[in-house]
């Protein structure tokens, strides 16, 4: 387990009209950037493992708490969300640095930010680690209402859009118990309950599977959302189908080098087509679930290391 005092103090960092707060190892090797970018409902602190490693192995490493998240600003409006956004925040905070690109890692929402920021802005990108989400192609209509018709109105994503507000209060309310339900490994295969997950979630007073972190790593967690909330981290979902529009008339075809990350025991399911649109990628999957970096740390950051080394020697 990993003492939370050992995690690098952090800089609050103004870009693209918001301040990031933004977590730093390996200064000393300016010039080989790497951006790890955090999923929901998480934290720079998903990426403790992981961020020595790469300091040791050469690499400047930038962890942001994205927008919404821990101390960095949360825009009270929905819009300010969206992927152009989020993705604009991220080619800021390069330029901060005087970056022209930078290998980017992302996991669970953070893997969809890299996927965006990669159609959006490919010059910025070197290459790319996602983590647990593939690359989503763009549907023939809006992604929720895509979700909507085949997955029903109490999944996440939808209940999220069409009830505003109605998670975020019991999440806020529930947040400690929430998020110890939440991250967890081992959790035994069930058939989906009634009603919706992450409301289930907060509510169940039992847990299932094993712990996936220590009290005191949990304590982290708990203590960011706590003094954020919810809302401005699930207003992320809120700009779907906004992205949706926003990626419309952008080649859907990323030609950076890649390599996707699953857990085998993740219920996100695996791409079947993601070569179609990401031709230059390796995929590796590891015997976990969802939070594979936190899950298996040694495991990952390997399988990181291992690839951007055999990447840089073709």
């Amino acid at each position: 387990m990993f003492n939370p005092a050992e995690f690098p103090t952090p800089t609050l960092v103004s870009v693209n009209g918001v301040e990031l707060e933004v977590f730093e190892t390996g200064q000393e090797n300016a010039g080989n950037p790497i951006v790890l970018c955090h999923g929901w409902p998480e934290h720079a602190f998903s990426w403790r493992y992981q961020m020595p490693a790469l300091a040791a192995a050469g690499y400047h490493v930038i962890v942001p708490n994205q927008r919404g998240y821990g101390n960095s600003s949360r825009p009270v409006d929905v819009a300010d969300y969206s992927i152009d956004l989020l993705s604009g925040d991220l080619i800021a905070l390069l330029d901060h640095y005087g970056y022209e690109d930078a290998t980017f890692v992302g996991h669970d929402w953070g893997a969809n930010v890299v996927w965006g920021l990669t159609l959006l802005h490919p010059n910025r990108v070197k290459k790319i680690i996602n983590l647990a989400l593939p690359y989503q192609a763009r549907t023939e209509k809006p992604w929720i209402s895509f979700m909507e018709e085949f997955l029903g109105s109490d999944n996440y994503f939808v209940h999220f859009n069409r009830q505003p507000g109605v998670a975020d209060a019991v999440l806020d309310e529930k947040t400690s118990q929430f998020l110890r339900n939440m991250f967890r490994k081992n959790v035994p295969p069930s058939p989906p309950e009634p009603g919706m997950m992450m409301i289930n979630l907060a509510r169940a007073e039992v847990p299932q599977g094993d712990p996936l972190m220590s009290y005191d790593e949990l304590a982290v967690f708990v203590s960011a959302f706590e003094g954020t909330g919810f809302m401005s981290s699930i207003n992320w979902y809120r700009n779907l189908d906004c992205n949706w529009q926003i990626l419309a008339d952008v080649d859907p075809i990323i030609q950076k080098p890649a390599l996707m990350i699953y857990g085998d025991r993740d219920v996100i399911p695996k791409s079947e087509n993601l070569s179609d649109f990401v031709p230059k990628v390796d995929v590796i999957s590891l015997d976990c679930g969802h939070w594979i970096q936190q899950e298996m740390p040694d495991e990952t950051t390997r399988t990181m290391l291992q690839w951007l080394e055999h990447d840089s020697a073709e």
